[in-house]
């Protein structure tokens, strides 16, 4: 893979999951990191452990993706003191599980300002630089939801599907200026969130989570969950150079399961 050196990237939420694991993926592709993410002690932790070579230097911004305002104002006050950033790689924590027909507005409209309106505030503040630089990669991480509807998460299918359209729309739009955007698709991927949901779905079936995860595995052709560090790998890619001309696409990330459907 081509390096990341002297590239500057943005990573939401990645203090833990898929977004840890495309910091550090990106940090050893060369890229400096900006870790994105609301606890300052989880912040501190992943930093430290990125890896460091000759002119990297890696930052950390605390800012909670419910307040979209100050997300924008946290990042800008970040770009403004240490430069632009040539990668966005935009990555929140799902809305709560449950049906979309019992979700109340307030649920639709607090998913949306954190999934879709973070993601717009980000990418006007960092798409000016990355077209001066004649070289962008946005790169939002969303879910195979994006293609079919997961049972249960009606708010973040929603979302989700919101989030993927304004990607690709962006796509169309950023892409004469050096700028490429492009929805990653993650598929069950042995996260905190995926454990959580298992552990929701075992409770409401009154079976173990043992049978709820073997239920899930045999919808894989691959057999298992991905591990985070595989998105990483796919994320890297995306944000270099040899993908310069893959642009407004929705890439599945999961072991094959959409195409056995």
């Amino acid at each position: 893979m081509t390096t990341l050196a002297n590239r500057r990237a943005i990573v939401c939420g990645s203090t833990q999951g898929i977004g840890r694991a495309c910091a550090e993926a990106l940090a050893r592709a060369g890229a400096s990191v900006v870790l994105v993410a609301r606890h300052g002690e989880a912040l501190a932790a992943v930093s430290g452990g990125l890896s460091v070579a000759a002119g990297q230097q890696h930052r950390s911004v605390r800012a909670d993706f419910s307040d979209y305002a100050g997300v924008e104002a946290a990042v800008g006050d970040e770009l403004a003191a240490n430069g632009p950033a040539h990668i966005l790689i935009n990555n929140t924590g799902g809305p709560p599980a449950g049906p979309a027909f019992d979700a109340e507005p307030d649920a639709y409209a607090a998913a949306f300002a954190q999934h879709l309106l973070c993601n717009q505030v980000l990418t006007r503040l960092v798409a000016p630089g990355m077209r001066d630089a004649a070289y962008g990669r946005i790169i939002n991480i969303i879910s195979t939801s994006v293609v079919t509807p997961i049972r249960n998460l009606g708010v973040s299918n929603t979302v989700r599907g919101a989030v993927a359209n304004w990607g690709r729309t962006l796509a169309a739009e950023l892409g004469p200026f050096g700028i490429t955007v492009n929805n990653v698709l993650p598929g069950f991927t042995a996260t905190a969130r995926l454990a959580a949901l298992i552990e929701g779905r075992a409770r409401r079936a009154g079976g173990t989570v043992e049978d709820v995860e073997g239920q899930m595995k045999r919808t894989i052709p691959a057999g298992r969950f991905a591990d985070p560090s595989e998105l990483g790998a796919v994320v890297a890619f995306l944000a270099s150079p040899a993908a310069s001309y893959i642009n407004g696409v929705n890439l599945p990330v999961d072991g094959g399961r959409l195409a056995a459907q």
